[in-house]
């Protein structure tokens, strides 16, 4: 058995979701609740019924990768070479990671609040990792200055999530952009950037980076299942320069050797459609102007985001939040995620979804004010 895993906490935010009672408000899911449009399932299975399923080459379909490298059209990683179709972002993270990182030697700085995979990818690898907090005192914003005073000698990969999640925070372009000039200017191997953008459909604020558009050290991680609903056909990719992209195919290609065939077919259609990759974001702006409100009318201290489908709500001083967030699920018919597991800089904090309808997200907002 491999003894790293002894070490590993399951994940406390299924465990509380386990916890959820029928007729309970979920405030608590990582996912849509909109239902896929089914075209692009019906073409692809279509498809799949001429031509059937078939290995893929690692890397994934030819002409998808060429769609995908196209539309975000990152500087240095516009050919089909430059993207890996993975089963979903969380592996593409994990390659990456797995990928650029040398154990007995090298480390990853984590920005934080952020989601817990990352610094548990590191552990099950025996990689060392640290991480640099955003501070509450300032809305949980980028703080360059403070990413930039974390880098160590043995840092060579650095995690961002923007938007963020739990924060839905985002990094500015300026921000990005010195951000990039500073590592620019370290001198010897470079600092990788592995910008995890799988909310980046749901961004609602203008002045939003792109970290692939900013910096050629950047390893882009996204995925379908944000953006369209798709949570379970598990398909995402990596995007990256040569000879990053090469590598990150390698380890890939040992783990689970191709990303599924249809899902691939599904991205495919997708991307063929001008504007199929957005066709739900406007749903989540309303979502969220809606639940901005309800934010404001319940008097609570949160942080209004600006991408992704999370609020987060500060307790009252010196509350624990996975006592907090237990008292919820068992006694108040409430699921919220407790900001502890997000890093310790967000203790005293719930992380709250708003893909819930609105009437149950206000109830719910209630009854946390209630506490």
């Amino acid at each position: 058995m491999n003894t790293k895993l002894a070490g590993i906490e399951p994940s406390l935010i299924r465990a509380i979701a386990a916890k959820k009672t029928p007729g309970a408000i979920d405030l608590g899911l990582g996912e849509p609740t909109l239902l896929p449009q089914m075209r692009f399932i019906e073409a692809a299975t279509h498809w799949a019924s001429e031509f059937g399923l078939k290995y893929t080459v690692n890397a994934g379909d030819l002409a998808t990768r060429a769609l995908i490298a196209a539309h975000y059209a990152y500087p240095g990683m516009t050919a089909a070479e430059n993207v890996c179709l993975m089963t979903g972002s969380q592996e593409a993270v994990y390659v990456a990671i797995k990928t650029l990182l040398d154990p007995a030697t090298e480390e990853l700085l984590v920005v934080e609040p952020a989601f817990p995979a990352y610094l548990k990818m590191a552990q099950l690898e025996g990689i060392a990792a640290r991480s640099v907090a955003m501070p509450a005192a300032a809305g949980f914003r980028y703080d360059v200055d403070a990413i930039l005073a974390a880098i160590g000698p043995r840092t060579r990969l650095l995690v961002i999530g923007s938007p963020a999640n739990p924060t839905g925070r985002v990094m500015t372009r300026a921000d990005a952009r010195r951000l990039a000039r500073e590592l620019g200017a370290r001198g010897g191997p470079p600092i990788w950037i592995l910008h995890d953008e799988i909310y980046r459909e749901l961004t609602y604020a203008d002045d939003a980076a792109q970290l692939g558009a900013e910096y050629p050290y950047t390893i882009a991680a996204n995925s379908l299942s944000k953006s369209n609903a798709l949570t379970g056909l598990r398909i995402g990719w990596a995007i990256a320069p040569s000879p990053a992209i090469e590598a990150i195919v390698k380890t890939h290609a040992w783990i689970t050797s191709t990303a599924s065939a249809f899902a691939q077919r599904v991205a495919y259609e997708i991307f063929s459609e001008p504007g199929a990759l957005t066709e739900h974001s406007s749903w989540y702006a309303r979502q969220r102007a809606g639940a901005v409100a309800a934010l404001h009318a319940s008097g609570l201290e949160f942080v209004e985001p600006d991408g992704a489908f999370y609020a987060c709500v500060r307790l009252s001083r010196g509350t624990d939040s996975v006592a907090a967030a237990l008292t919820l699920v068992e006694g108040r018919g409430v699921v919220a995620i407790p900001g502890r597991i997000f890093g310790p800089t967000l203790e005293g904090w719930l992380r709250l979804s708003f893909v819930a309808p609105l009437d149950a997200f206000t109830e719910g907002l209630r009854r946390i004010a209630a506490l």
